[in-house]
């Protein structure tokens, strides 16, 4: 039996943030155990941590329910808690398939660093078969905002919403949706709308990982803190808050921290565990 540990991350309810699943006992776990317990489990994405010889240091990998992801920000978040749980709070380091991503722990929380984030501009065909698929009209994207491919150890489609309503109305075509993002190597499309006060509010599609939408995205988190500093809309040291999954009920906030200098960007967040399972097979 493989025990599987449940936390929702970027909250302080049970009933908000974003469920994944963690394994720390990997022992006699291949690939294909790790995807049939991640299947099992049914959230977005399950993270299964391997201790390295370096107290503190762990391998750990990512699975959807239908494939190996390189990175994910909400189980890094809920590893990192789980891990501070059973071996007190301090620094962790995760060795992780996009590469070296360190995590401080304090009292329930957690903040990751990504590896080196960073954004450009998305290609025309790319955005305009996204809109199709998104059912979006151009004229409802905020112009103040371009579209890019933003990057924080995996890749993320940035569109930004004229609107508050654009942005609760999300009825996508799945299967295109997957399909262009499968083709361009993305891992959500980021979907967003900064509010009077200056915070942001965001959806994350994530059709490639057989999920809907995800309530909270560490990972589009990060990337969106590149993408901010790359077009000029914040100057570091800057710190964002990030609203998402209100309109899935399950309310999260993700502070994301842009440094002046260091190449990576700092997501913070929360987490509780759920009710555990007995186990997986």
């Amino acid at each position: 039996m493989t025990g599987v540990l449940r936390y929702s991350a970027f909250t302080t309810d049970p009933a908000g943030g974003n469920p994944a699943g963690v394994v720390l006992d990997t022992a006699g776990l291949d690939d294909a155990a790790m995807l049939r317990i991640a299947a099992e489990v049914g959230y977005s994405e399950t993270a299964f941590a391997t201790p390295l010889d370096e107290p503190r240091h762990h391998a750990v990998r990512y699975f959807s329910p239908l494939a190996e992801v390189a990175f994910c920000g909400h189980a890094t978040i809920a590893t990192a808690v789980a891990l501070a749980e059973r071996d007190g709070d301090g620094r962790l380091s995760f060795h992780t398939p996009a590469g070296l991503v360190e995590v401080d722990t304090a009292n329930g929380t957690a903040s990751l660093t990504s590896v080196a984030a960073h954004s450009s501009p998305a290609p025309p065909e790319l955005v305009e078969r996204a809109l199709a698929a998104l059912r979006w009209d151009a004229a409802e994207l905020d112009p103040a905002f371009p579209p890019h491919v933003a990057f924080a150890g995996v890749r993320h489609l940035v569109l930004g919403a004229a609107s508050r309503e654009r942005l609760a109305r999300l009825d996508y075509a799945f299967d295109e949706l997957g399909d262009l993002m499968r083709a361009f190597e993305l891992a959500t499309v980021h979907l967003f709308w900064r509010g009077p006060g200056g915070e942001f509010h965001a959806r994350d599609p994530f059709p490639v990982g057989g999920v809907v939408e995800d309530p909270a995205t560490g990972a589009a988190a990060a990337a969106f803190g590149a993408y901010l500093r790359s077009i000029g809309a914040l100057t570091p040291p800057a710190r964002v808050l990030v609203h998402q999954g209100e309109d899935m009920g399950r309310p999260s906030l993700l502070t994301v921290d842009v440094p002046a200098s260091a190449p990576g960007v700092v997501v913070t967040g929360a987490a509780v565990p759920l009710p555990r399972s007995p186990g997986v097979r």
